[in-house]
């Protein structure tokens, strides 16, 4: 009998989505522990999309960019946390499109995917909000939920 050797591809990644909330600055916090227990680097996804009531010509009218706003909340996100020292395992990407999407994809090739329970949007009060749902749903890889801050 012959015994094939399988061996697990180590991805050393960890997804984070951050869109400068409570919650995913808490995400951000917990991926940065694990990441440092496991050697593993990370990558925090910020995305915006335009909101579907305005369309597109909503940010010419009110010289809004969605896009500017979301690489400012991230850009915040990480000086409130880390000030000028940025932990160099953290890399950070700003996608266009839904949010759940965004974090489905960078998560295929992750070990894990951190969201925070909560997000800027919607209602404060349910224990998940669609995007964190939505993601420990369908992610290929494991997920896991921070509720609240850990600041």
């Amino acid at each position: 009998m012959t015994t094939k050797k399988v061996s697990a591809q180590i991805k050393k990644k960890i997804v984070v989505g951050v869109d400068g909330s409570d919650s995913s600055k808490g995400a951000l916090l917990w991926a940065l522990d694990l990441a440092r227990a496991l050697d593993k680097r990370i990558e925090v996804v910020t995305v915006w999309e335009y909101p579907m009531m305005f369309g597109w010509e909503a940010g010419v009218f009110f010289q809004w960019t969605p896009e500017e706003d979301a690489k400012k909340a991230l850009h915040d996100t990480l000086k409130e946390l880390f000030g000028d020292d940025i932990p160099p395992e953290i890399s950070t990407s700003v996608h266009r499109g839904n949010a759940t999407v965004a974090l489905l994809d960078a998560s295929k090739s992750a070990d894990l995917l951190v969201v925070g329970s909560r997000g800027r949007g919607g209602f404060s009060g349910l224990l998940l909000g669609s995007v964190s749902a939505a993601c420990a749903e369908r992610a290929k890889c494991p997920v896991l939920v921070v509720h609240g801050s850990k600041t």
